[in-house]
């Protein structure tokens, strides 16, 4: 028995990486997996079927359900397909996992318009195409349901030349936490996923020396425990997952200064005196980078 027996998910970009980890670890729990991949390179060039195909029958080698779909993120059509597909091949959908993206690395001051665009459409517009029409799906059913989405610490905490890409992970975050509060009364839950794994997108961005220390398989362990009935009440979280370790996000308020409004408005030299005095009492802005 497995802890999702008789589900059915849906995985972007699951046809390597994260993706496929997913995959793979949901359909081992017993639920019923649609693989989907456009199957195009990691800076979102191209289109192939194989790599969906290849997670498909690595699933049903070990005696899981699966099924590939090759659409994008970016089409409303496509996104469409995606449930349609797992509602007539497995009746229903009950897990989403929003996990698709790409990478247009490149500093500020020699960022194109092309290179922010892609990356907003299929990172923020590919999650809010998918989880429309899941959510819509969802609540349709009645039955309650599981969104996990994908951020990361470039768009929650800052990454050099990935201003984009931050932006988009950043907007994504931001997406979850509004939407968990509307899902509340349908019992349906959505989380954030925030992970460190190796993959063909982090493989020149993490340090070869590192690389080992985060296989995606590692990442996907609490990811599957989300999409499970023990979960049902946790939600509207940001889940950093690194290796074996586990952690939420949450953001704290430093107070500064106060006083009423009958006192009349900050002076603003003064009010600068102030915001300099409390600077040792800062949070880091990036507790990953100790700065």
């Amino acid at each position: 028995m497995g802890m999702l027996d008789g589900k059915v998910a849906l995985v972007t970009g699951a046809g390597g990486g994260l993706g496929r980890a997913h995959a793979m670890l949901l359909a081992h729990e017993g639920a019923k997996v649609v693989v989907n991949d456009l199957g195009g390179s990691r800076d979102g060039s191209g289109a192939s079927s194989s790599m969906a195909d290849s997670v498909v029958a690595e699933i049903r080698a070990v005696g899981g359900e699966a099924i590939a779909q090759y659409g994008s993120v970016t089409s409303k059509e496509d996104a469409e397909d995606m449930v349609k597909t797992a509602v007539e091949q497995f009746g229903k959908l009950d897990i989403l996992i929003a996990n698709a993206g790409i990478l247009r690395d490149k500093s500020f001051k020699n960022m194109t318009d092309d290179m922010w665009d892609i990356v907003m459409d299929v990172h923020l517009r590919g999650t809010y195409l998918v989880t429309k029409v899941a959510y819509d799906h969802m609540l349709e059913r009645g039955k309650g349901g599981r969104i996990v989405m994908t951020s990361s610490t470039s768009g929650l905490l800052g990454n050099f030349g990935q201003t984009n890409y931050g932006a988009a992970k950043a907007a994504i975050a931001g997406f979850m936490r509004c939407l968990w509060l509307e899902g509340l009364k349908y019992g349906i839950t959505v989380n954030v996923l925030a992970p460190t794994a190796t993959s063909r997108l982090t493989e020149d961005i993490l340090p070869e020396e590192v690389q080992d220390s985060f296989p995606p398989e590692a990442v996907s362990p609490p990811v599957v425990w989300l999409c499970s009935d023990e979960a049902e009440h946790v939600t509207g979280r940001q889940w950093l997952v690194a290796g074996n370790n586990v952690s939420i996000l949450s953001w704290q308020v430093t107070p500064i200064a106060q006083r009423p409004l009958e006192e009349g408005f900050w002076d603003v030299a003064e009010i600068g005196e102030y915001i300099l005095k409390s600077k040792d009492n800062w949070p880091p802005v990036n507790p990953l980078r100790g700065a």
